[in-house]
C-alpha cells in the first residue's frame, strides 16, 4: 500500500513537471513565431508628465549611480519629477541629500520622501509616494539599476499612442555579469525569461508581468486596479495580473534594455529567489479565483496559471527527489513508465539557448556555464520549496520584505553582506541523502546514478558556496576595534 502511494506521488510530481515543460515548450515556439514582429516608435506632439520613482532601503553603495542616471534623463524637464523613496535607517539617507541637492542646482524637480516606518515595505512606499505627486505616468527603477538618458523617449510614446496600454516594460541587462559563475548563471535564467517569454507573452496576447523595475505605468491603471498593495512579497506580479485583470493591456520592448545589479553572493541570491517563490505563490492564490472568472480565452487562462506557478515545480522537483532512494529501494521505479516524460524536459534548455543566440555573438562560448545553472537549479529546490510552502500558508497576509543587498565592489567587505542561513542544513542533509541514493542506485538502478550525483552535487555546491561565502565575510570584514 506504501509503495504504491509513494509511486503514484512520484509519477503525479513527474507528469505534472512534464506539462510545465511543454508549456515552456509552447512559448519557445510562440516567440519563434513573432519573433520578427517590431512595434514601431509612434511620434509624440505632446510629452505627459512623468513620476520617476526610486524605492531605496539602506542602498549606500548603488545609490549614487541611481541619481546620477536621473540627471542624464533625456525629458523635458517641466514634465519630469524624481521621487526618491528612502526608507533607509544608515548612511544612504545622507547621501540621498547630498545628491539631492545637486540635482535640483541642475533644475531637476527632486522630491526626497523619507519614511521613518516601513509600513507595507515597498509597495508601501511607492502607495505613499503617488500621494505626493500629480503625474500622468510613473516609472519605477530599483536602486541598482542605471537606465539609459534615452529610456524616457523610448517608452513613452507608447503609452501616448495607445490609451488602453497601461504598463510598458523594458528588459533587464546586467551591470556585473562576470563577478563570478554564480551572477553568469543568473544572466542565463533572465535572458530565458525576458527575451523568450516576456516576448512571447506580450505578442501572443497574454498576461505578463511588471518585472519591479524598468516599467512605465499609466498613473489611472494603478488607481483603477486597486493600488499597491503588501499583502504579497511580488506587489509587481500581483498589481500586473489585477490590472490586466480589469482590462488594462501591458506592451513589453525586448530591444529597451535597463541593466541593474545581480547579487554576487549566494545567501543574498538565495534570499532573493526566496522571495519571489513566496510572493508568487501568494499571487497565485489570490488570483485563482478572479483568474477563472475573468473574461479572457482558454489559452490567456492556461499561460496565466503556468506562469503564476513557475516556481511550484521547485516543490515538485524536490518531491522527486525525496521519493527516488525508497523507491529504488523497494524496486517501485521499475514499474513506472516515466521513459517519455523526459522528452518534455528539453523545453527550457531549449529556450535559454534561443534566448543566448538571440543576444550574444559568443553565445556558445555562455552557454558553457549552463552546468552550473543546472547544479544550481537542484541545490536552490530546498531554499525555494520552504519558500513556496510559506507562500501557499500566508496567503493574503502581509510578510516581511527583505531586501536583496547589493554591492559595487567587494561584496565580502560591505556590511550589507549576508551570512550563513538556517537553510544550508538542509541542503547538507539533502545532499547526504542523495549520496546514500546514489549508493543504492549502484546496484539496483544504475540508470539513475547520474540524476542522483547531480542532486548529490547540486544539495553540496550551494551548502559549501554558502558557507564558503560566510567564511570570506569574517576573513575579509576588519574587525571592530574595542572602545
Amino acid at each position: 500500500m506504501l509503495l504504491s502511494i509513494l509511486s503514484a506521488l512520484y509519477l503525479l510530481g513527474a507528469v505534472l513537471l512534464a506539462v510545465y515543460a511543454l508549456g515552456m515548450v509552447v512559448l519557445l515556439l510562440t516567440y519563434w513565431r513573432h519573433r520578427g514582429e517590431q512595434v514601431p516608435l509612434p511620434q509624440v506632439d505632446e510629452w505627459p508628465t512623468v513620476a520617476v520613482q526610486l524605492p531605496v532601503y539602506n542602498e549606500g553603495h548603488v545609490i549614487d549611480h541611481l541619481l546620477e542616471a536621473m540627471a542624464w534623463l533625456d525629458y523635458p524637464r517641466d514634465r519630469l519629477v524624481v521621487q526618491v523613496l528612502d526608507d533607509s535607517t544608515d548612511e544612504t539617507t545622507a547621501l540621498i541629500a547630498r545628491r539631492v541637492k545637486r540635482l535640483r542646482l541642475l533644475g531637476i524637480q527632486v522630491q526626497h520622501i523619507h519614511r521613518t516606518s516601513r509600513s507595507g515595505f515597498k509597495a508601501g512606499a511607492l502607495a505613499n509616494a503617488l500621494e505626493h505627486v500629480d503625474a500622468d505616468l510613473v516609472v519605477v527603477f530599483d536602486a541598482d539599476f542605471v537606465p539609459d538618458a534615452r529610456f524616457l523617449r523610448q517608452t513613452v510614446p507608447y503609452l501616448v499612442a495607445d490609451r488602453q496600454v497601461g504598463m510598458v516594460q523594458a528588459r533587464w541587462g546586467y551591470l556585473n555579469p562576470f563577478d563570478n559563475a554564480l551572477t553568469l548563471g543568473q544572466t542565463l535564467a533572465l535572458d530565458g525569461h525576458f527575451v523568450v517569454e516576456q516576448t512571447a507573452r506580450s505578442r501572443a496576447g497574454w498576461l505578463l508581468n511588471f518585472s519591479g523595475s524598468g516599467g512605465v505605468w499609466r498613473a489611472t491603471c494603478i488607481g483603477e486596479a486597486g493600488g499597491w498593495r503588501s499583502t504579497t512579497l511580488t506587489e509587481d506580479l500581483d498589481l500586473s495580473y489585477r490590472a490586466q485583470l480589469a482590462g488594462w493591456r501591458f506592451l513589453y520592448l525586448p530591444d529597451v534594455v535597463v541593466p541593474g545589479q545581480l547579487p554576487p553572493q549566494m545567501a543574498a541570491y538565495k534570499r532573493q529567489q526566496a522571495r519571489w517563490a513566496q510572493g508568487s505563490t501568494q499571487t497565485l492564490m489570490t488570483m485563482l479565483g478572479p483568474l477563472a472568472r475573468a473574461r479572457l480565452s482558454l489559452s490567456q487562462k492556461v499561460m496565466a496559471l503556468m506562469h503564476l506557478c513557475q516556481y511550484l515545480p521547485q516543490l515538485l522537483m524536490l518531491l522527486i527527489i525525496l521519493l527516488t532512494p525508497p523507491l529504488i529501494g523497494t524496486h517501485g521505479l521499475h514499474r513506472l513508465p516515466l521513459g517519455p516524460l523526459g522528452l518534455a524536459g528539453l523545453g527550457p534548455p531549449l529556450l535559454l539557448v534561443v534566448s543566448q543566440r538571440e543576444l550574444y555573438r559568443n553565445w556558445q562560448q555562455r552557454l558553457l556555464v549552463f552546468p552550473v545553472l543546472m547544479v544550481l537549479g537542484i541545490g536552490l529546490s530546498w531554499n525555494n520549496s520552504l519558500a513556496v510552502l510559506r507562500g501557499l500558508s500566508s496567503a493574503g497576509r502581509q510578510s516581511e520584505f527583505l531586501r536583496t543587498p547589493k554591492f559595487t565592489s567587494d561584496w565580502s567587505t560591505s556590511a550589507y553582506a549576508l551570512r550563513v542561513d538556517r537553510q544550508v542544513w538542509g541542503e547538507i542533509f539533502l545532499a547526504l541523502y542523495s549520496l546514500g541514493g546514489l549508493l543504492i542506485a549502484r546496484h539496483t538502478y544504475p540508470t539513475l546514478m547520474p540524476y542522483l550525483a547531480l542532486c548529490t552535487l547540486g544539495f553540496s555546491l550551494v551548502a559549501i558556496w554558502t558557507l564558503y561565502d560566510t567564511w570570506r565575510i569574517a576573513h575579509h570584514r576588519p574587525r571592530q576595534r574595542k572602545a
